[in-house]
């Protein structure tokens, strides 16, 4: 999918429906003079309902949609009638959203499964018919009560990508080149920074029927907490992963230093993303031969489980989906 259809935020406006009127309402039958008061309730006023779809993995279809109206309930009538609700207006999103007030940036819902909804903007309860309000004292009630108005208020949808991996580097660190080797996804590969503008997701193939869901998102600078480069456009998405793989290329000047900037930037962003568990991944080592490898492992950061691969050569692939999927699968107190 193209940079220009991957959308992970809109702004819009929500509307719910007014409820209906109750109704003033008295029988008038042939052998009943005085029936007393049959006005019927007003219906509800329509919902602003968001649902998860596990079929959609981007806001694009709401770009443009700008304003969300639900129906009005109708009125009541005679007889004891209640009007009609309101019409629902349901927005499909992917799963991994999350709805925020624009105003207080409050988080109103999130939705991580598919055909789970949440009303998010409710609709106006509709008003009593006058047959409610029928007392001893008071038994051909003429007033009845209208029905609530519905509420109007600006909403931010923001996505985060659900995966069970998020790739994590500097640009041209070999993340698209990886996913494209080891997943049916096919993103842009090329050598210049900033190739990938959008996350990409790739399903990678286990043994015994089984995978896991990979996500190459852009990549970091130095800074993107403070929003350089692509900055906290994208950085949001790897609080959905469950665990992450750090890259670094053979080519790099300071494994140690560059992974502290990794971590660092990810620490700003939001200090709990270092506690998922986390492996680290040496690319392009096709360039290195046995002597330079030796003298590269003397470099590498302490306490992090690194493996050196090559996607172009495959060296080590297989090695690398063994340890994500044992990292993925480890019990709690191991991660």
């Amino acid at each position: 999918m193209s940079a220009s259809n991957f959308i992970d935020h809109v702004r819009l406006c929500s509307r719910s429906g007014k409820g209906g009127s109750g109704a003033i309402s008295f029988r008038r039958e042939k052998h009943v003079p005085r029936g007393g008061p049959d006005g019927g309730n007003g219906g509800r006023g329509g919902h602003v309902i968001v649902r998860g779809n596990s079929q959609l993995w981007t806001l694009l279809h709401l770009r443009y949609r700008k304003h969300i109206i639900a129906g009005v309930g109708e009125s009541g009538g005679g007889m004891r009638s209640s009007g009609a609700q309101g019409k629902d207006e349901i927005i499909e999103v992917p799963l991994g959203t999350i709805i925020r007030d624009a105003e207080t940036n409050e988080i109103r819902a999130e939705i991580t499964e598919h055909d789970e909804e949440i009303i998010i903007t409710p609709g106006g309860r509709g008003g009593l018919g006058n047959e409610n309000f029928k007392t001893a004292v008071n038994q051909t009630p003429r007033f009845a009560q209208p029905g609530e108005p519905g509420m109007e208020e600006w909403l931010v949808l923001e996505l985060k990508l659900l995966a069970d991996v998020g790739l994590v580097g500097f640009p041209n660190a070999g993340k698209s080149t990886l996913l494209s080797s080891i997943s049916a996804a096919r993103p842009e590969i090329a050598d210049y920074p900033f190739t990938t503008l959008v996350p990409n997701l790739g399903v990678v193939s286990y043994y015994d029927n089984r995978s896991f869901v990979m996500a190459d998102i852009p990549g970091i600078i130095e800074g993107a907490a403070e929003g350089k480069g692509l900055g906290l456009r994208f950085l949001r998405h790897i609080e959905r992963n469950s665990m992450l793989l750090f890259m670094i290329p053979a080519d790099t000047e300071d494994v140690q230093e560059e992974y502290r900037v990794l971590r660092g930037e990810l620490e700003q962003y939001n200090p709990e993303l270092l506690d998922k568990h986390h492996i680290l991944a040496i690319t392009k080592t096709d360039m290195l031969d046995e002597e330079m490898m030796e003298e590269f492992k003397e470099d590498l950061p302490e306490g992090v489980k690194t493996l050196f691969i090559s996607s172009i050569t495959q060296t080590n692939l297989d090695q690398l989906k063994d340890a994500i999927w044992q990292g993925l699968n480890a019990p709690e107190d191991d991660k």
